[in-house]
């Protein structure tokens, strides 16, 4: 599904190509309908900023938001390993499948990263990428509400996927994430605090049941029977 593209690139780093390419999104959203009717106001005026915003002040508002806030890291197991070797593990067998899966993925990102796993699911059938969204909904959740609470834009993106997952957030595991708080991006003493902090935790052995554990993931991922192309653009 190209929708899952699109929300992709609107999740990525401002670029001009970015920019140029905003505009042709709504067309892929209007044909495919997957966005949920009550979501696309708030995704099209998203569009609308990207696609008339200057670049620089574009790079800046998502810096400020992804780049320097531990609690709206765009790095799905941030939120669930901290800095924990679970997290490393996590990371190889996840670059694993995608490779294995025919994604080469560049040697400065990360495979729990957002926007590329949403590459990898527009690969896969519908079905099969709402159950994965479903393991990672109460993240999507709280993403959602932080940036709501910051008044963003980029709040679409996280209530359509949240939306469009087979499985809704369980608002207990939700809770707990939100319970971190919520550092002013220019504290730059609170801002090294928050980063020390230990990783989340939801109790003993819930990690590979409820709260996105990375052995429900990667279990889940490994069943994808569909290469993904390597590097693709939005809207191939």
């Amino acid at each position: 599904m190209r929708t899952f593209k699109v929300l992709s690139a609107l999740l990525s780093y401002p670029t001009e190509a970015l920019i140029d390419a905003a505009p042709e999104f709504l067309a892929v959203l209007d044909s495919e309908k997957l966005v949920p009717s009550a979501c696309r106001k708030a995704v099209d005026l998203l569009i609308e900023e990207i696609a008339a915003g200057e670049l620089y002040d574009l790079q800046e508002r998502y810096g400020m938001l992804f780049d320097r806030s531990k609690t709206l890291a765009l790095h799905l197991f941030e939120h669930v390993h901290g800095e924990s070797r679970d997290r490393g593990q996590a990371m190889v067998d996840l670059k694993a499948m995608y490779e294995n899966a025919g994604l080469v993925i560049a040697a400065n990102e990360l495979p729990d990263y957002v926007p590329l796993l949403l590459e990898f699911l527009s690969t896969q059938p519908l079905a099969s990428a709402r159950e994965l969204l479903g393991q990672t909904a109460h993240i999507l959740a709280a993403l959602a509400e932080r940036l709501g609470r910051r008044q963003s834009s980029y709040r679409a993106i996280f209530d359509a996927l949240v939306a469009i997952a087979e499985e809704a957030p369980r608002r207990d595991i939700v809770d707990e994430l939100l319970k971190s708080p919520d550092t002013d991006p220019m504290d730059l003493v609170a801002l090294d605090a928050a980063w020390e902090e230990e990783e989340v935790r939801f109790g003993p052995g819930t990690q590979g049941q409820g709260a996105c554990g990375h052995e429900s993931l990667i279990a889940r991922l490994r069943h994808a029977k569909r290469a993904v192309s390597p590097a693709p653009s939005p809207l191939q």
